[in-house]
């Protein structure tokens, strides 16, 4: 399919074919798409967690208030943040960077440039990502406002800031598997609503993770579509300056 044919055919499917299964491989191959998504200083903060074991379904579709997107589902995909490993993966970008700089820099300017890469891996990330109880994220908001002044500066910093970032990036991952699904002719729906304390005990995720989305997979039945695609009139949201 053309990507306009793939989001045409993207619809969110509330009720799934019981009678039809889909390939988990075929299904982990779009995950692995997913994570060629752009994101965020490719921190890559993020996790996703392929179910296809029958008991865990159910236990996440009860975490999932029971809908029936959920209780249908062949498969489902949870995405899920990790913020809390931002300086591990901090720490491999910086590599990579030095990396990609002595294979690709001339001699004279790869001092300069690995120098640029660690510090901004090495001590720009860890600053902006470190939370600690609302207190590191206010100490950036200040030093972001006074800065500001003089020179052009990002001022979303805070520590929901840099949270909202990180679900920001993972909502893409979750966007290119969704797309990459309607390509294999297999449906989705994107869930919001859910326990996020009852599907982090199932995963057993730790403190630090944060559930994005949890996306159920498998084959429409025409019922599982409610209606025509509604979306407001273009004018009301295109804005040309």
């Amino acid at each position: 399919m053309s990507l306009e044919q793939i989001l045409l055919h993207r619809r969110s499917v509330r009720h799934y074919d019981a009678s039809k299964e889909i390939d988990p491989e075929l299904v982990k191959s779009c995950i692995q798409l997913a994570t060629l998504s752009p994101n965020s200083s490719n921190m890559q903060l993020w996790e996703f967690y392929h179910i296809t074991d029958k008991a865990t379904l159910k236990e996440i579709a009860h975490a999932c208030l029971d809908q029936e997107s959920a209780t249908t589902a062949k498969q489902m995909v949870v995405f899920v943040t990790r913020q809390d490993l931002h300086r591990k993966h901090a720490k491999k970008m910086m590599e990579l960077e030095v990396q990609n700089v002595l294979k690709n820099s001339p001699n004279e300017k790869q001092e300069k440039r690995s120098k640029r890469w660690k510090l901004y891996y090495g001590k720009v990330m860890p600053f902006l990502y470190t939370r600690f109880f609302g207190i590191a994220g206010f100490l950036r908001k200040i030093l972001a406002n006074v800065l500001s002044i003089f020179r052009p500066m990002v001022l979303e910093v805070s520590e929901n800031d840099s949270r909202v970032v990180v679900h920001k990036t993972c909502a893409l991952a979750a966007q290119t598997f969704m797309l990459a699904m309607s390509e294999k002719g297999y449906d989705t729906c994107p869930m919001e609503g859910f326990d996020s304390r009852r599907l982090k005990r199932v995963l057993n995720l730790p403190m630090g993770a944060e559930i994005n989305m949890v996306v159920s997979c498998g084959i429409r039945l025409e019922k599982g579509v409610w209606g025509d695609r509604m979306r407001l009139p273009f004018e009301e949201v295109y804005r040309n300056i």
